[in-house]
């Protein structure tokens, strides 16, 4: 593998990150990933400081080595009764036709990493290798004093502004996320135009800009896609869907059900199912996208509230069309197996393109 400065930073031996998927990965996959020799991750927004604080220690009994540990940094929600009794009413048929009551109202259902300072204290008593952040950033002395604590930093980012914004807050790697992604976007502001980036030309506009390690995320799903982003400059790649239908996902039977059905094709930008703009699977949800306008939708995680709650009416029902089936665009590239062995099959994938480079 040529000389690359990220890979100690980070402890790896590999240029590969597992992406932090809330809700298809685990402490089992992280584990996998990172003892084969790339960076494993877990997602920990969705929960509190315990709950978070317990997936770190599943993981650490699984894993002496590295691995990530990814917050949400959005703007605190505001709440808009207005908006999201209308949100419920417009939802109230779907609930019905699978027997159900929509919620009586709607939650903020999780906290942002900006205002939870418990669960900064928490990660700076527990002191994972890595922490990346998403949405955003946190306060300058959060970002001080994990780095102080002596943990690697990453941020998302979805255009040149961001990543600059990225790199001026001392954050040690930037995450390029490409418009092919699947999930939510990263994107700091989600009401903002949105310059759709796809990875190989958001990661060569950051390279050729600002002088910190670039990780490639969106679209890649093979070892070939690794060795193309690490050809315009990327440092390592993060894939998250090629991870999806990993016996260690925590991706559910409807969830591995719609990858497998749709090839994975046709996948859609939306924000319906949480309010912010995320990429999804073709299931009945994603079918609803653009039936209303975007400033009815309420605030990121509000939304989310409504989206969950019928989801698990439907899936009550056999119903699991309703899910938050998140992928990218290169799902029909994905492959069902252990996520070790998958880990192993990118390393020799990429391995043999580097090998027929360097004899061209």
């Amino acid at each position: 593998m040529p000389l690359n400065p990220l890979l100690p930073l980070l402890g790896i031996r590999l240029p590969l990150i597992q992406a932090p998927m809330a809700g298809v990965s685990s402490p089992e996959m992280a584990a996998a990933v990172s003892n084969a020799g790339a960076l494993g991750a877990i997602a920990v927004g969705a929960g509190d400081a315990a709950a978070a604080r317990a997936m770190i220690r599943a993981v650490r009994a699984r894993t002496t080595g590295p691995f990530a540990v990814n917050l949400f940094c959005h703007a605190p929600a505001a709440a808009d009764p207005a908006r999201e009794a209308a949100w419920i009413e417009r939802f109230r048929p779907l609930f019905a036709a699978h027997g159900a009551e929509p919620p009586a109202r709607l939650r903020e259902i999780y906290r942002s990493f900006v205002v939870d300072d418990a669960m900064l204290a928490m990660l700076l008593e527990e002191r994972p290798a890595v922490v990346s952040f998403h949405f955003g950033l946190p306060p300058a002395a959060a970002i001080a004093a994990l780095k102080a604590a002596g943990i690697v930093l990453l941020a998302t980012a979805t255009n040149l502004a961001e990543a600059r914004t990225i790199a001026a807050a001392g954050i040690d790697a930037v995450v390029a996320q490409g418009w092919e992604a699947g999930g939510h976007r990263g994107t700091f502001d989600p009401d903002a135009p949105d310059e759709m980036l796809g990875t190989l030309s958001l990661v060569r506009l950051i390279t050729a800009a600002i002088d910190v390690p670039v990780i490639a995320a969106g679209g890649i799903m093979d070892g070939r896609g690794i060795a193309a982003a690490l050809a315009l400059g990327a440092s390592a790649a993060q894939l998250g869907t090629a991870f999806i239908a990993a016996d260690e996902s925590l991706a559910d039977a409807g969830y591995r059900a719609a990858l497998a059905t749709s090839g994975g094709a046709r996948t859609t930008m939306t924000r319906m199912v949480s309010g912010r703009p995320a990429r999804i699977l073709p299931n009945r949800f994603a079918a609803l996208n653009g039936s209303c306008e975007d400033v009815a939708i309420p605030a990121y995680p509000i939304a989310y509230d409504l989206g969950k709650a019928l989801h698990a009416a439907a899936r009550a029902r056999g119903e699991h069309g309703y899910g938050a089936h998140w992928a990218g665009q290169g799902a029909p590239l994905v492959r069902a197996k252990p996520a070790a062995d998958l880990v192993r099959m990118l390393a020799e994938e990429l391995a043999l393109v580097l090998a027929e480079g360097a004899t061209a």
